[in-house]
């Protein structure tokens, strides 16, 4: 198959197409730089227009006219692609799962028993999501053919953590544990609704015109070896060889926080691994750099505590670690909010100033 083919003929090939190329490992003059979390809190212009705005997250999401100006912040300090600014938990609602932002999230009712998961539908993200396609028209429209947009979706088991939570599990997800322990046919059938559901909302970006999604499995650094093994990891890989079906030439990237096990994402179908920062790109791509390319993988604490020099050294010493191919750089995890905007342009300028050699 031509790497340049894409099926969605709304998603045009743009002309900074650096990410698509070292997606499919292709050579490139320098590795493309973007950061997740990117259009958020950390950027002083992303704070004036919030504060502008004086809406509550749930609406900024759901309105095109404020998710397509905050999606293009980004651009203006050089990154080489954007992503939608939207919510992990925004297919949940028409799922029959509303999510409150009080500023967290907050489910009125957790989702922890066979009669909760039961409610939980199939929906066509066409008729009950049609902010999104919108917000990507809008953000095509105005970035005119010059970036990437990135579509995304929250993997299963961390929709499912939220869902058993009924809040950000980021601190601690042990009722989610221990019903997939405990429960495992409930939690099955939980990961199974959600997986299907997954599959279709990334395609519908795709539709939309997306060139190319993210799974993000943000509790990854939470999940024991077996449930990885016996609830994400084919998660993960039915939502690939799906959007391989619904979608062919669709370039995907797979996301596991702090990933502990980079073997186990090498299987999953996605074209791109994100890693955490203890996982070392060089013995990545020197065991799956004939057929994956990796993300990653500085460390966004440092972002927050270092200066702009150590930034930029570690920026270098990332870029080294693989040559800048097959190399999409980024962070560990998102922005944190703490970050000093001086680190976030250093990050990039270091990303564009780097030189093989």
């Amino acid at each position: 198959m031509d790497p340049h083919a894409n099926s969605k003929p709304s998603a045009s090939r743009p002309r900074n197409d650096l990410l698509l190329r070292a997606m499919a490992r292709e050579p490139v003059p320098r590795a493309p730089v973007w950061m997740m979390r990117q259009a958020g809190r950390s950027d002083p212009e992303y704070l004036a227009y919030r504060e502008r705005a004086g809406l509550p997250l749930y609406d900024l999401f759901r309105s095109p006219e404020h998710a397509v100006p905050i999606t293009l912040l980004p651009k203006r300090f050089g990154v080489d692609a954007l992503i939608l600014y939207q919510d992990i938990l925004t297919p949940l609602e028409p799922m029959g799962a509303v999510f409150h932002f009080t500023p967290g999230p907050v489910l009125a009712e957790a989702v922890r028993d066979a009669a909760a998961v039961s409610t939980l539908h199939p929906f066509d993200p066409a008729a009950h999501l049609g902010f999104i396609a919108e917000s990507i028209a809008g953000v095509l429209s105005e970035v005119d053919g010059e970036l990437p947009l990135l579509g995304f979706a929250g993997a299963p088991f961390t929709l499912a953590a939220f869902l058993i939570e009924g809040t950000s599990p980021t601190r601690g997800m042990d009722r989610t544990l221990a019903l997939a322990r405990e429960e495992p046919g409930l939690f099955g059938d939980l990961m199974a609704r959600l997986t299907e559901m997954t599959a279709v909302y990334l395609a519908f970006q795709a539709d939309a015109g997306v060139h190319g999604v993210q799974l993000f499995e943000s509790v990854g650094d939470q999940i024991p070896r077996d449930l990885y093994e016996t609830f994400a990891q084919p998660s993960h890989t039915r939502i690939f060889s799906a959007l391989k079906d619904s979608s062919p030439g669709l370039p995907t990237i797979l996301f596991v926080r702090e990933s502990p096990f980079p073997e186990l994402m090498a299987e999953s179908g996605a074209a791109v691994l994100s890693v955490g920062a203890g996982t070392s790109l060089a013995e990545m791509k020197r065991l799956y750099g004939d057929r994956l390319a990796v993300q990653g993988n500085v460390d966004n604490r440092l972002l927050v505590e270092g200066s702009p020099a150590q930034v930029a050294a570690a920026v270098k010493a990332c870029l080294d670690s693989t040559g800048g191919q097959g190399h999409l750089l980024n962070l560990n995890h998102g922005l944190l909010p703490d970050t000093p905007f001086a680190n976030v342009l250093a990050f990039v300028e270091a990303a564009r100033a780097w030189k093989a050699g």
